[in-house]
């Protein structure tokens, strides 16, 4: 028996790294499994319906459930259509996993139009299209049902890059700093339906950070940025155990969860007038005391791997 018996799952860019581990550890635990990728490099430029089929083959092989299916995520009537998929193969949607990304890195003044709306469509598009259509199915769901929780669970791909930021990446890091609030915007609309929405910025090996870091190497025994140590925080966001975490966003790394508190409000200044700026001169730097350590970064490892 597994915690996820009976549902049905989409992962996006499931071909490959962090979304290949989500799909095999979700099939695992007993969901059905819509294995999307397109299939394209690491820039988004080709197709190649090999590594989603490569997926699916490994899944049947471990005697799980799966369909490949190869549709561009940001692509309006592809993304329906995995929804879709999804729906009439299985009977049903319970799980969204929103992975599917590329890389375009460039410092600011040497990107071009181009590589700036070719991530965001992606990432940001890539999230929203498939997102749309799930939520469309759910909504009429528990309409149908007189207001029962529909039970649908979106888990979406942020980044450290996007939370903390790293230089090379202004349209990668706008993207996935977008995909956090998009997964708190989508979970305060989607809550009443009983469907939760939480992003997930984690640190993994992948394609993608060869391209930016190189090939990074774990020290110890453990392989620290082994893409697979991110699936199960995600499958757990997944399961009906997780129904009251809703719009957040997790850092993962190797052995390591922690939360994310997102932008919030920190300290002050403030009188019954307006300021003038000669005054903000002198009183704005002290917004700035003793935040060294609030703001530490969760992970040595993942910074030193950053600069």
């Amino acid at each position: 028996m597994g915690l996820l018996d009976g549902k049905v799952a989409i992962v996006t860019g499931a071909g490959r790294g962090i979304g290949r581990g989500e799909a095999l550890l979700l099939a695992k635990q007993g969901a059905k499994v819509i294995v999307n990728d397109l299939g394209g490099e690491w820039d988004g430029s080709g197709a190649d319906q090999r590594p989603a089929q490569q997926v699916v083959d490994e899944i049947i092989a471990a005697g799980g459930t799966a369909a490949a299916n190869y549709d561009d995520v940001a692509d309006w009537a592809g993304s329906k259509n995995m929804i879709d998929q999804a729906i009439e193969t299985f009977g049903s949607l319970d799980i969204l996993v929103n992975n599917a990304g590329i890389l375009r890195d460039k410092m600011i003044f040497n990107m071009d139009e181009s590589d700036w709306d070719a991530v965001m469509r992606v990432h940001l598009k890539g999230h929203f299209a498939p997102t749309r259509h799930a939520c469309v199915y759910w909504r009429a769901k528990s309409k149908e049902a007189g207001g029962a929780p529909a039970n649908g669970r979106i888990i979406c791909t942020s980044s450290t890059s996007g939370v903390l930021g790293n230089i090379g990446q202004s349209n990668y890091g706008a993207a996935k700093a977008g995909l956090a609030s998009f997964a708190q915007i989508v979970s305060m609309e989607m809550g009443r339906y009983g469907v939760t929405a939480n992003a997930i910025a984690p640190a993994a090996r992948t394609r993608m950070t060869e391209r930016t870091f190189g090939d990074i190497k774990s020290e110890g025994p453990f392989d620290e940025w082994d893409p697979e140590n991110v699936a199960p925080l995600v499958t757990y966001l997944a399961t009906d155990e997780s129904a009251e975490i809703t719009g957040q966003c997790f850092y993962v790394y190797g052995g390591t969860v922690q939360l994310f508190e997102g932008w919030t409000f920190d300290n002050i200044i403030k009188k019954d007038s307006r300021w003038t700026v000669e005054e903000l001169v002198g009183q704005v730097p002290g917004l700035f005391a003793d935040r060294s350590k609030k703001y530490a970064p969760p992970s040595s490892s993942l910074q030193e791997s950053l600069s």
